[in-house]
């Protein structure tokens, strides 16, 4: 879908619209003073809850509802009805692709434009000069880092990104000049629907198999993102001598914090004062943030890591954060989700190796998204293959059927101040440490 007109986009219903990338669109939508309602199969109130406040209606439907007749549920008034609301346009996350295709089809008789949700904010972005983040690792908080940046230097940037930005708890940030920061993902080669004025590749490796050929076809789509990027930032070696002290852990963030800064250098933001932002940059949720202690003092984190090359950097930005700040050796206990069953098994043998470092390692069920079940591979073939590669170090790994066992397991490893607990992936790992 090319060339919409926005001007006549009145109304908009975005479908799956509790997902963290799509929530933020959902206000974008709303700040361009469009009506926006939308749909999501369960409650999230991180992502809902925001929504609601700022007056979206929401409804509600069961996952095993979707192929009887589209039957949403409107949980503010408990009505139900099986047409989909009037709109002039349809927007879709990815996820609902696999989770609720029949809503998608029921969008589309409707006859009114019906599109996902970067080729949405592809559309927005043609009235923008647009700062685009892409790469298969640290595009959130990259992007996270220039947002703050610019903001600081008073550019005022409109800013739409993956995740909440601690500076303002939100994934969403109107701006009234004509800059727009986004976190361009590469899946689907949704990123493709950019032309920036600044387009940031962070690195390059293989993830995404479902969708990619393999190595060179993903390289080939990101050559192509460049290649539509007026100025490009791809080699920001030069800038890593110029990275200050930051409070986010890691070689990967001075990685992510220098592409920030061949951004401001082209924007022509003075390095002191790029400097200054990046040194009191807090973060972003769920990208190792540390949530708090335990009354027994063990130290709790959440982290997205999903792939391999994340993992063994939270690993080492942990060991590195604390040795650093004379803890002395921790205990790290590793509570991970694998994501999706084409990224398990095309990265398999990367999974077996990239968990040393940590001294427990206890797999949740592998978390589908938008993918149907493959027998050959599973967490429990995993947990086997962890303890067979890095067993010989001291580490041992354990898969559990379900959420409730790992719970309860969890319960009996008395996590005490010599212990950091860390929740892991891209799925639904951090709902462990809400129950317990």
């Amino acid at each position: 879908m090319t060339d919409l007109d926005l001007s006549k986009i009145k109304k908009v219903f975005f479908i799956g619209i509790g997902g963290i990338g799509i929530s933020g669109g959902a206000l974008f939508a709303l700040a361009r003073e469009m009506e926006v309602s939308g749909v999501n199969d369960e409650e999230n109130s991180k992502t809902l809850e925001p929504l609601r406040e700022a007056g979206i209606e929401i409804f509600l439907v069961k996952k095993q509802s979707l192929a009887q007749d589209f039957l949403l549920r409107n949980v503010n008034h408990s009505q139900d009805f099986v047409s989909l609301p009037l709109a002039d346009l349809y927007v879709y996350s990815d996820a609902w692709v696999y989770r609720g295709p029949e809503v998608i089809e029921k969008a589309r008789k409707t006859g009114k434009p019906v599109m996902s949700y970067f080729e949405m904010l592809g559309e927005f972005a043609k009235e923008y000069k647009v700062i685009a983040v892409s790469g298969t690792h640290g595009k959130t908080t990259t992007t996270a880092m220039i947002a703050e940046i610019m903001i600081d230097a008073e550019l005022d940037p409109t800013v739409v990104v993956g995740s909440f930005m601690k500076k303002f708890e939100s994934n969403f940030r109107a701006g009234k000049s004509e800059y727009l920061v986004v976190e361009a993902d590469e899946y689907n080669r949704h990123f493709l629907n950019f032309h920036p004025f600044i387009g940031v590749v962070t690195n390059i490796e293989s993830d995404h198999l479902d969708y990619y050929k393999n190595l060179a076809d993903i390289k080939d789509a990101f050559d192509q993102f460049l290649s539509q990027s007026e100025n490009k930032i791809f080699d920001y070696q030069k800038y890593l001598d110029k990275v200050p002290k930051l409070l986010v852990p890691g070689e990967h963030n001075r990685k992510n914090a220098a592409a920030a800064l061949a951004v401001a250098d082209i924007l022509n933001i003075k390095l002191e004062d790029a400097q200054k932002s990046l040194s009191e940059f807090s973060g972003t949720s769920r990208r190792l943030e540390k949530k708090g202690e335990t009354k027994e003092g063990a130290i709790i984190y959440d982290d997205y890591a999903h792939h391999p090359t994340e993992i063994r950097a939270s690993i080492q930005a942990l060991r590195e954060l604390y040795s650093k700040q004379g803890e002395g050796q921790k205990k790290i206990t590793i509570l991970f989700q694998p994501h999706l069953y084409s990224r398990t098994k095309a990265l398999f043998d990367d999974f077996a190796k990239c968990f040393k470092g940590a001294d427990k390692v206890l797999l949740l069920p592998i978390y589908f998204a938008r993918e149907d079940k493959d027998e050959s591979v599973s967490s429990e073939k995993l947990a086997k293959a962890i303890n067979e590669t890095i067993s010989k170090t001291g580490n041992s790994a354990e898969a559990f059927s379900d959420f409730q066992s790992a719970e309860e397991f969890v319960k009996t490893l008395n996590l005490g101040p010599e212990d950091i607990f860390v929740t892991m992936g891209a799925g639904e790992a951090y709902k462990v440490v809400d129950k317990i």
